[in-house]
């Protein structure tokens, strides 16, 4: 058995419909949940935890803890264990994404989340939690400019989703040239641009968009010629023969054959 990811390109409505939120405890067992929301990438982790407390808790869900992770030795501590261990949803905050990977790779927390993902544990981030899902992660790059040799950094994930590089805020940013650059840098990878108030939600090889906007995904698989191994500061990438699709609320995309599902009629009403 493994869990389910639920992965949200930033700023899901928070006060309305809740349409991501609700799916994300919904997953987690609806009222019975027991959410942890994880605020190491924030810089306010007070203030973001008391605001998805608040709604969780608008929601139904009365069983809502905020873990703050002051320090890596914290990490492996047993009260943070055991808490894990009760967990049935755990949400990651946005920020930065290299404060959850410094602060969590390779610790206990990080091992116990792991186990319990591969034994059903439904685990969402948004934003700077959504980039981190995955084995590779893009920490910084210019979105509003061609694809260029500068204009992208990665660096390693927390490794719940392989094979896959993710990138959120994507439409409102303008972020295609640097997925394109991350795509360009390794065509095994498939490209996952998500737009705001959008997610993702996988169960094993299946991915289902789910929110208000688009996801937009980048195969590079057959790629015919690529300029990227000699590319020099501020030199353009050339990509040839990617494919792209664009899939809103409802639709579905096979991780594993690479092939987008057309839309059931039940997921559009």
């Amino acid at each position: 058995m493994r869990g389910k990811l639920v992965i949200i390109g930033g700023k899901e409505d928070k006060n309305n419909k809740c349409l991501i939120l609700k799916k994300f405890l919904e997953l987690s067992g609806g009222e019975d949940a027991c959410i942890v929301i994880l605020t190491s990438a924030t810089d306010e982790p007070e203030k973001i935890g008391a605001a998805y407390c608040q709604v969780f808790n608008s929601l139904g869900c009365t069983k809502v803890h905020i873990l703050d992770i002051p320090s890596r030795i914290a990490a492996g501590s047993k009260e943070i264990g055991v808490l894990i261990n009760r967990a049935t949803g755990v949400f990651f905050t946005g920020g930065d994404q290299l404060k959850i990977t410094s602060a969590l790779g390779g610790t206990d927390l990080m091992k116990n989340l792991k186990n319990k993902f591969s034994q059903g544990l439904v685990i969402a981030g948004t934003s700077a939690g959504a980039s981190a899902m995955s084995s590779t992660m893009i920490i910084e790059g210019e979105g509003d400019e061609s694809p260029q040799f500068d204009n992208i950094r990665m660096a390693p994930g927390m490794d719940l989703l392989s094979d896959v590089v993710i990138d959120q805020h994507f439409a409102q940013r303008g972020r295609i040239g640097r997925l394109l650059m991350a795509v360009g840098q390794n065509p095994a990878v498939l490209g996952l641009g998500i737009d705001e108030d959008t997610a993702v939600i996988i169960d094993q090889d299946e991915l289902l968009v789910w929110g208000s906007q688009t996801v937009t995904i980048l195969d590079g698989w057959k790629v015919t010629h690529t300029n990227v191994s000699s590319l020099k500061p501020e030199q353009n990438l050339t990509l040839m023969n990617v494919k792209l699709h664009t899939l809103s609320h409802g639709y579905s995309f096979n991780l594993k054959s690479r092939q987008p599902q057309i839309q059931r009629q039940e997921e559009k009403d």
